[in-house]
């Protein structure tokens, strides 16, 4: 780990103008970028430490709907009783990490922007790893890897434990700059990198996100994770169902580059909540995978985790 130096604002602006420097990264909860920096896959020159920046902090109710700051913990979004009643697919997705002390450590906003757990990427290969024109992840080991939008030489899948949920029940992620604030859809944030030059994210140089925003209307939702038994690893494979009126939306993690929109599922379950119509959701989100050589077994992983929480927000 080469030395760097560690700044820590008090605002927005301040953390910004610290940003602009070559080499310089944001640190929230810092679990997944002090992995990154002792595997040396990082490199930083400059940590620009978020969390003295009280307006990043804490989550309530505004005109727009539910306003979570980006260094909220997700352990009190775990406790938050809004989250909890109003928005369960969230609180369950929490309470999937099985780690008590990610729980207490990890930020909103540094789930949402955790890099990849690809090993490759890990081990300094790059985020779009190749060797002789090749992708190494779909010529070598590639057991977690993922099973939709591979089309490319991207294999990696995107971890997020609250990107599926968010995105289903319609968030919107408030992100700063240079140039000023924008908000967009959370679903917009992420992006297929055509190669190790390009990043996983849609944010521009010294951007960062602030909060992300739940509407307001409430909605039958849920998250399922199917994982190894008894590990403390990401899920396998997790699935976010959201139901509101006449239409529904499904969101996978860890099958993508990207947390994974699956139009079909979500058109399956836009008549309503039942066991049928969950049954047909997971068939339909397993539709048009593209599995490589070791991790087929994703695509039945998807069917289960889709029906089930499908059948959980029925339940709830």
């Amino acid at each position: 780990m080469r030395a760097f130096e560690y700044t820590s604002p008090k605002t927005v602006a301040d953390a910004v103008a610290m940003l602009s420097s070559e080499g310089a990264v944001a640190l929230a909860g810092g679990t997944d970028l002090l992995s990154l920096m002792k595997d040396g896959a990082a490199s930083p020159s400059r940590l620009v430490n978020l969390k003295g920046i009280r307006d990043l902090e804490g989550a309530h109710r505004t005109d727009d709907g539910f306003r979570i700051g980006a260094t909220t913990r997700l352990a009190s979004l775990e406790e938050n009783p809004t989250i909890r009643e109003s928005y369960p697919a969230v609180a369950q997705a929490v309470a999937g990490v099985g780690s008590r002390q990610v729980v207490n450590m990890r930020t909103v906003g540094g789930d949402l922007c955790q890099r990849p757990r690809c090993w490759y990427f890990r081990s300094g290969f790059g985020l779009v790893p190749m060797h002789e024109g090749r992708s190494m992840a779909k010529i070598g080991d590639n057991r977690y890897h993922a099973i939709f939008g591979n089309s490319g030489d991207a294999a990696f899948v995107n971890t997020s434990s609250l990107a599926p949920p968010l995105i289903a029940l319609g968030a919107m992620v408030t992100v700063s700059g240079p140039d000023g604030e924008r908000s967009m859809a959370l679903e917009d944030l992420y992006r297929t990198p055509a190669s190790s030059d390009e990043s996983e994210f849609t944010l521009a140089a010294g951007e960062i996100v602030t909060a992300v925003t739940l509407p307001t209307a409430s909605a039958q939702s849920a998250t399922y994770d199917v994982r190894n038994r008894k590990g403390f690893d990401w899920p396998l494979v997790s699935a976010s169902v959201a139901v509101s009126g006449g239409s529904a939306r499904v969101v996978l993690g860890q099958v993508a580059p990207t947390p994974w929109i699956s139009t079909a599922a979500g058109a399956a379950l836009a008549g309503g909540l039942s066991e049928e119509s969950a049954a047909a959701a997971g068939n339909a989100a397993a539709e048009g995978a593209s599995p490589l050589s070791g991790n087929a077994y994703k695509v039945q992983l998807t069917r289960v985790a889709v029906k089930r929480a499908a059948m959980a927000a029925m339940e709830g």
